[in-house]
């Protein structure tokens, strides 16, 4: 039984993808290298590792203890490169991050800019998730840290404060809710929405709540991001639910309300989770304490 370090690496990206096709993307390696590479490793090892569908892969048992040795390996030689690239005057390495909707869209652009201008080696890989799906990524390990909704039970992860906002509706000044003070979710569900594409985490985590009141979501438009759907609110498409902190920003230039929702999921006090923060490399400690700041 002979692995390589591409051949692991390959199979985590295909696995945390879910699919062959977009983790040889990630891998860098063209969809036939990557398929008999698979295939390699299911023959070496003489068992089936990736269970296959028309919606993707998932892994098999062998899979999954596949996965868990890969990833210790690859944190190692990553740390080991870490490490001795301080020999050669500098440091490399990547941070794989996992972050809410919020957070990607309000609060990362500012802080990674100043961390990466500090630090030209480091690359830092960030996916959108919902903050219940970040839990599950980082406690498996496959990212280094999450930023997600400080409501989401995190278990034995370790947190720490982040920042906060709030979702809220942002409407137009013509529009009938425009003058109320608070409103419920349920009501807004009433109404005609705009809202991020349907793949966007905060779009499922809004249709997820909105299927437990009984009451599916009318988006008449999805966007691609929370600014242009404050500006098609203004144009009294339809409601926007928005970060309060988006939402105050385009007020400024729009003629648009901003109505705070009463339900108790809206505050959105984010955290950073990861699982251990002595076991990073000094990079990543140090990207931590550049967000915690």
């Amino acid at each position: 039984m002979r692995f390589d370090l591409v051949d692991l690496s390959l199979f985590r990206h295909v696995v945390e993808a879910g699919s062959i096709t977009h983790g040889a993307g990630r891998a860098n390696l063209a969809l036939a290298a990557a398929s008999t590479r698979i295939r390699g490793l299911e023959e070496s090892l003489g068992a089936a590792l990736l269970t296959r569908s028309r919606l993707g892969v998932s892994p098999t048992p062998a899979g999954r203890a596949l996965l868990a040795h890969a990833r210790t390996i690859l944190a190692a030689i990553e740390r080991m490169q870490t490490e001795l690239s301080a020999f050669s005057g500098g440091t490399v390495g990547q941070i794989r991050v996992v972050a809410n909707t919020n957070a990607l869209t309000e609060f990362l652009p500012d802080a990674l800019s100043a961390y990466l201008a500090a630090h030209p080696g480091v690359s830092v890989d960030i996916d959108e998730h919902t903050s219940d799906e970040i839990v599950g990524l980082v406690a498996e390990g496959a990212a280094d840290l999450g930023i997600l909704s400080g409501t989401v039970d995190t278990a034995a992860l370790q947190t720490f404060p982040f920042r906060q906002d709030r979702f809220v509706v942002a409407a137009a000044n013509t529009h009938p809710l425009a003058g109320r003070e608070a409103v419920a979710f349920a009501e807004v569900l009433e109404h005609d929405l705009v809202g991020l594409d349907r793949a966007s985490a905060i779009t499922r985590f809004l249709a997820e709540r909105a299927a437990r009141i009984g009451h599916p979501m009318r988006l008449r438009v999805q966007l691609r991001g929370f600014d242009a759907v404050c500006r098609l609110a203004d144009a009294r498409v339809g409601l926007g639910i928005v970060p309060e902190s988006t939402a105050r920003r385009a007020a400024r230039g729009l003629d648009i309300a901003v109505v705070p929702l009463t339900d108790p999921w809206a505050s959105r006090d984010l955290s950073l989770c990861l699982r251990d923060l002595d076991a990073l490399p000094a990079f990543a400690r140090a990207f931590v304490a550049h967000l915690r700041a």
